[in-house]
């Protein structure tokens, strides 16, 4: 089950409705508010950058409902929805919005809460691409069963499978080489959560961070989130995650099979949003095979 954050009744009085004397007849409408985010390492921390303000969160709707009119409490909570959506770590959100006071020419008995009132329930549904490999073990079976992982989080639909290739091992220690794949998926996650979920497969199939670039029995890479040809991808420069993978651009082992698995693909770089097709050309992939199965 997910975390959330509710905001109830939140009750401003202005004007909005369909007909005419109530756009300057003000009555009262009342916004319920429900968001799902992680909050296990705001929690864990007693760091609010880790969360969501529910002020902001809060303030922000009531500027939606003191706009200019609408004639619908649907655009009021279509628009409070996408202002809470916008949030970074928000996934999914529910907003009910009550019209009390409605000249339905009907009587309500609750003078409070009675009324029409209208929900919507919206999430995030974004593109991610997420690279995995293995170069212990029974490669093949670990990367079968991590994309078989991958498609039962709640929240991150697995799209595509990117043809297998073997690899020659890039820096780090002498080591056997990697099966590697790239998987394209659907998520309403935050980066953060599906980076979560990326460590938890990994310790499922005992990977061990001993030595970088060594060896590894799983490795998976959160690659990008969200799509840079509309500049709906996410960014990040902490240390826990960057967004985009910041060597993406340069691993032959991530490029080749991700071009050939979405031949349109496009990756957000220090020189603006390239093509990966394009990206391909300016990187060796002469350590990169592909595998017959």
């Amino acid at each position: 089950m997910s975390d959330c954050i509710t905001i109830t009744g939140l009750e401003v009085t202005t004007c909005h409705g369909v007909l005419a004397s109530e756009k300057v007849e003000p009555q009262r409408f009342i916004a319920d508010i429900s968001f799902d985010i992680d909050l296990r390492r705001a929690g864990e921390s007693d760091d609010l950058t880790r969360s969501v303000s529910y002020a902001d969160v809060a303030q922000a709707a009531e500027a939606i409902l003191r706009a200019a009119p609408v004639d619908l409490i649907e655009t009021l909570a279509e628009r409070i929805a996408a202002s809470t959506l916008g949030f970074p770590g928000v996934e999914r959100v529910t907003v009910t919005i009550h019209k009390p006071q409605a000249p339905a020419g009907v009587p309500f008995h609750d003078p409070q809460l009675g009324g029409p009132s209208v929900t919507v329930r919206r999430e995030h549904d974004r593109p991610v691409v997420i690279a995995v490999g293995a170069n212990l073990g029974d490669r093949e079976a670990t990367l079968d069963a991590a994309v078989r992982a991958l498609d039962a989080i709640d929240g991150l639909t697995v799209v595509a499978v990117a043809p297998l290739v073997e690899t020659d091992p890039v820096g780090g220690p002498e080591q056997p080489d990697y099966l590697n794949t790239v998987v394209l998926a659907r998520s309403r996650l935050a980066p953060s959560s599906i980076l979560d979920h990326l460590h938890r497969i990994e310790r499922w199939h005992h990977r061990v961070r001993e030595v970088r670039w060594g060896a590894r029995t799983l490795d998976l890479d959160l690659i990008q989130v969200g799509d840079p040809g509309d500049d709906s991808d996410l960014t990040s420069g902490t240390a826990e995650l960057m967004l985009p993978h910041p060597r993406a651009r340069e691993r032959g082992f991530v490029l080749v099979p991700w071009a050939s698995v979405d031949p349109g693909a496009l990756l957000r770089t220090p020189d603006g949003v390239r093509a990966v097709a394009e990206l391909l050309e300016t990187v060796d992939t002469s350590g990169v095979r592909a595998v017959q199965r």
